[in-house]
């Protein structure tokens, strides 16, 4: 057990709204957003050694033994190529349910250092809304499979992995799904710094300079997708697994149809709020965290 301080969205400092730039909106690359946080003492309960004790259906993640080939994660072509397949085995193998199809959509490489465009993110959040998850599909699959696909159950998972060495700087926390009730959930545009004409629409792996240096502007951006923000609650409990290795993957769910929330399945955990977070007990001379993060649509036939 250790106990951190997490950024929550502020209920004081947005309203809620439809309306584009008046809705809450973050943006991916540097941090800026029309809304504040308020840091909040927590308790953060270590699962190693009790992982069967979770799983993406009953606390929204789930943690698995189950090393990877590639290491170095420095190839774009090669994470496409390679590392995406081992994902796509990772979920067919440790899903509760096998899934029938496997679309991977997008990926993110962080690392703690001044040169890299990702940063791990300080932020209690969940990365696609039911709309959002609808979008990713429609876009991602061909039209005249995709109708089909959305009627039957679908997910959105992400894969999250430490790079090169445990990550004890700046690990991953989570929030158990259970502890959450619909109103801790706020939806927030995502902007995206906007790209050239000739851009593929292809979004994996691809990071960008930041596109304005002011925080609050929205200058050379676009709403692009749409996450949850979450607001504090007393009910929240929150898990890592300390010094998760590189030879460790994290499932983190982060939209399903069936859920009790979307799906009326009770029981069935829809999302999970997750964050990065500064543990005190890691040592000071950690070295930087380095993850990936696999971003994956999974598909079912019933």
């Amino acid at each position: 057990m250790t106990t951190a301080s997490f950024k929550y969205m502020d209920p004081a400092s947005y309203v809620v709204s439809s309306e584009p730039f008046v809705k809450p909106w973050g943006k991916v690359d540097d941090g800026g957003r029309s809304y504040k946080y308020t840091d909040t003492k927590r308790s953060v309960e270590n699962i190693r050694g009790q992982e069967n004790n979770f799983g993406p259906d009953v606390s929204g993640f789930g943690v698995y033994h189950y090393p990877a080939k590639e290491k170095a994660f420095t190839d774009d072509q090669q994470v496409r190529d390679g590392y995406y397949k081992e994902v796509e085995q990772l979920l067919m193998d440790k899903l509760p349910q096998k899934p029938t199809k496997v679309v991977i959509f997008d990926h993110t490489i962080r690392r703690n250092q001044k040169a890299s465009p990702r940063q791990p993110v300080q932020q209690v959040h969940v990365d696609q809304t039911p709309g959002a998850a609808a979008v990713r599909v429609r876009r991602h699959v061909p039209s005249d499979e995709a109708e089909r696909l959305l009627k039957q159950r679908y997910q959105i998972i992400n894969v999250w992995r430490p790079i090169g060495h445990p990550a004890s700087d700046f690990p991953l926390a989570v929030i158990d799904w259970r502890t959450t009730k619909p109103e801790d959930f706020v939806k927030v545009d995502l902007l995206y710094p906007t790209r050239q004409g000739d851009d593929d629409g292809d979004d994996r792996g691809k990071e960008a300079a930041v596109a304005s240096k002011e925080e609050n502007s929205t200058a050379g951006y676009e709403i692009k997708g749409e996450t949850y923000g979450v607001a504090p609650s007393d009910n929240h409990r929150f898990f890592y697994m300390k010094d998760m290795t590189p030879e460790e993957a994290m499932f983190i769910k982060c939209f399903d149809s069936r859920s009790q929330s979307v799906g009326g399945a009770q029981g069935l955990a829809g999302m999970t709020p997750h964050t990065a977070f500064v543990d005190p007990n890691s040592p000071a001379d950690a070295p930087g965290r380095q993850s990936i993060e696999v971003r994956c649509l999974v598909f079912y036939d019933d």
